[in-house]
């Protein structure tokens, strides 16, 4: 029986609704749980935030391919493969335009110029990535002798993967069938290169035109958990269990936890999961002797870039705690809002004024001092806290993501001390700052400065 291939491109198909970091992160982490083969990250730019993700993400993967899907750029791909270059099951997935009318009105190329776009890009990608894919979009509206050309041209040069989509999605099972018989009696690609497919699910026929494609000979699919982008994962995984032996065909899924994974995507896509919820998931202890490699990992786990010296602090903070008391991810997390990145104070709160009752909007007045020079903010918002947050965006003048907040108790008693954890995003790098007081909401504040300073002594210096 013939394994087929499951790559899964959610991360690219719904970028627009998995907008936290943390929420992409966790996506990856459930992919990997499902023993998706490829795990495809959004489109790749070359951004610091980009860059960022990769890190994390490569520091949790342990059964996927990370692929990385790009423009024919040469500065790009090398970026991408700088990102992963610690991480050994990596891929690049450049991205051509195969038919005419989205090489003039997209790429703004002629076919010509395409063919040595497409050379020069793989010649750069062979250099980092043992494992290249070249996705031929639009590939079903394609000149034939073109994309022919395209799928010489990219076996040639060493790919060994070829994606052709159908990005309208208006073929019929057996009409998309026949175009990939014919695609394989026509080029080069068999016992060159693997070939995928991608159908769009315009029709909602993506899953029966994936699953024909393979039975003719296709051997990898693309799937989305979330989103009528492609083929549903769970449609198909269902086809696979139904007739993947009457097919001779077969998915290495872990299909036993692929009903909650994907329940838990969509919840996330919905905005219906805090991030307070996932990092529940998250919850671990350590048994006090790990070593410093064990804690830095757990550390890129979290979320966190941290430099050498930081990760340092933090494992000297961490091994005087676990002489003490058994800890678990948020004593780290706690421990590196207190130890990572210790900066003189760009701004200084000077007074805060917080107005809440059962019958007026929450209200926040906050002061800070920055060069001696004082900056006022006054927002509303759905509670204290999140009033007091918005006011202190409101002086700094931009937005800020707020990936993480916690709050919990230090002391007991009526003058309890109350611990508030900010975790603030800034150009995809996680930044952490710890808050002490009696009153919860000082605490917060404090917290959410002591982040902000961070932010600003990296960014400013």
């Amino acid at each position: 029986m013939r394994e087929i291939e499951i790559a899964d491109i959610t991360l690219r198909n719904c970028e627009n609704r998995l907008q936290g970091f943390k929420e992409k992160v966790e996506t990856v982490r459930l992919l990997d749980n499902l023993n998706a083969n490829v795990i495809e990250t959004p489109l790749f730019s070359g951004s610091k935030t980009d860059i960022i993700f990769l890190h994390t993400i490569a520091g949790i993967v342990q059964n996927s391919t990370i692929s990385v899907p790009v423009q024919p750029d040469e500065g790009t791909i090398k970026t991408a493969a700088e990102a992963l270059c610690d991480f050994s099951k990596k891929a690049i997935n450049i991205i051509i335009t195969a038919s005419t009318v989205q090489m003039e009105y997209l790429s703004h190329k002629k076919p010509a110029a395409m063919i040595e776009t497409l050379k020069s890009a793989l010649a750069v990608a062979s250099k980092y990535f043992e494992n290249t894919e070249v996705t031929l979009a639009d590939a079903t509206r394609a000149e034939k002798d073109f994309l022919i050309n395209l799928i010489d041209t990219s076996v040639n040069c060493g790919a060994s993967y070829i994606t052709l989509c159908d990005n309208t999605g208006d073929m019929l099972p057996s009409e998309f069938t026949k175009f990939i018989e014919e695609i394989k009696s026509e080029s080069t690609v068999s016992g060159k290169a693997r070939l995928g497919i991608s159908c769009d699910n315009s029709l909602h026929m993506a899953a029966a035109c994936s699953i024909s494609a393979a039975a003719a000979g296709a051997d990898r699919i693309k799937t989305t958990m979330v989103g009528n982008g492609v083929a549903s994962l769970k449609t198909i995984a269902g086809l696979f269990r139904s007739k993947g032996d009457f097919l001779g065909i077969k998915t290495g899924l872990n299909i036993t936890v692929l009903e909650n994974s994907v329940k838990q995507v969509h919840l996330m896509a919905d905005g219906k999961v805090s991030s307070s919820a996932l990092s529940a998931s998250a919850v671990g202890s350590f048994n006090g002797d790990e070593d410093i490699k064990t804690i830095a990992s757990e550390i890129l786990k979290l979320g966190y870039d941290l430099s050498e010296e930081d990760i340092s602090n933090v494992y000297s903070a961490f091994v005087k705690m676990a002489a003490k008391k058994k800890i678990s991810l948020k004593d780290l997390d706690a421990i590196i809002a207190s130890e990572a990145l210790q900066v003189p104070p760009t701004y200084k709160l000077e007074s805060y004024v917080v107005n809440i009752g059962n019958v007026i909007t929450p209200m926040a007045h906050i002061k800070l001092i920055k060069n001696g020079e004082e900056f006022s903010g006054f927002n509303i918002g759905d509670g204290p806290i999140d009033a007091a947050f918005m006011a202190i965006e409101q002086i700094v003048g931009h937005h800020l993501e707020l990936d993480d907040f916690q709050v919990q108790s230090v002391t007991r008693g009526h003058e309890a001390l109350g611990s508030a954890i900010v975790k603030l995003r800034s150009n995809g790098k996680l930044y952490s700052g710890k808050g002490l007081s009696t009153d919860i909401v000082g605490a917060s504040i404090a917290a959410y400065i002591n982040a902000l300073n961070k932010i600003c002594f990296e960014e400013e210096a």
